[in-house]
């Protein structure tokens, strides 16, 4: 069995209602530089959509009436499951860690951001997804270029943005969080904004600041609090403070206007059941 169905499944068993493909850092760029066709990397980042799609429809297929998954109010329904394609930074694509800086150079402009990303947006708005999840957006440049490309393509399925933070106050190139959310603000296919893979102490000022910017619904999906080390490529601890099971702040988070809940590195789908039960005990 694909693992990256498995994932999906253990997910869904955790209570998850979204599920993100695998494509975040999956590009037609990184796939051809690796020696694949333009035509083989578009059927990838397409395959990465249909695994989540079915690992949806087998949840619902081995769900029973007993199981939390269902409503009884004289009808039986099924607990709602969506698909969000993910479209991860141009500095996820470089895998030089600048995901977590949002320092492209001078030569990467508006134009450069908006080639970059077309193809693969095009691919992954027919792929049967049901909205298509920015995420990790470190700087104001590329929320531009997401927005101009979803207006530019007609997007006819709602979108979110989700940025990222390493001081509590901006993103992590330094840009005004307050711009980068009124960028998304102004975008009619965004339905949703937020931040991802965040320490969890930083959650809760963000959340308030985003208030200022937006009437939209705010999503939060944390990291573990851990820091990634962009030369070793993999995630350390952090020096000084180390956060707490971010599960204990999901109730300050929701007073402060946080609507949707998730994790990002380093969280697994026991976090996901943990937000569950504080959601469902408080709601």
């Amino acid at each position: 069995m694909c693992l990256i169905f498995q994932v999906h499944l253990d997910y869904l068993d955790a209570g998850a209602n979204i599920i993100l493909t695998a494509s975040y850092q999956a590009t037609i760029q990184g796939f051809v530089a690796k020696g694949l066709s333009e035509e083989e990397a578009e059927s990838l980042l397409r395959r990465s959509v249909e695994i989540a799609c079915e690992a949806r429809e087998i949840y619902y297929d081995k769900s029973t009436t007993g199981s939390w998954d269902y409503i009884e109010c004289g009808n039986i329904s099924r607990r709602p499951v969506l698909v969000a394609a993910s479209i991860g930074s141009y500095g996820a694509y470089l895998a030089d860690g600048s995901e977590y800086s949002g320092k492209y150079g001078d030569s990467v402009s508006l134009e450069t951001l908006k080639d970059f990303h077309r193809r693969r947006l095009q691919i992954l708005l027919k792929s049967g997804a049901d909205l298509i999840a920015f995420e990790t957006i470190p700087n104001k440049l590329e929320a531009k270029a997401y927005a101009e490309l979803l207006g530019e393509e007609r997007v006819n399925i709602p979108a979110w943005f989700s940025f990222n933070s390493k001081d509590g106050i901006n993103v992590v190139s330094g840009d005004s969080i307050l711009e980068c959310v009124s960028v998304a603000d102004s975008c009619k296919q965004v339905v949703a904004v937020g931040i991802n893979c965040t320490p969890p102490r930083f959650i809760h000022g963000l959340v308030l600041s985003i208030r200022k910017a937006t009437s939209k619904p705010i999503l939060i999906y944390p990291n573990s609090g851990e820091t990634y080390n962009a030369e070793l490529k993999q995630w350390t601890k952090s020096s000084g403070v180390v956060d707490d099971d971010f599960v204990s702040y999901i109730s300050k988070w929701r007073e402060a206007g946080a609507s949707l809940f998730g994790g990002c590195c380093r969280t697994t789908p026991n976090t996901i059941r943990a937000i569950g039960r504080v959601l469902t005990k408080n709601p």
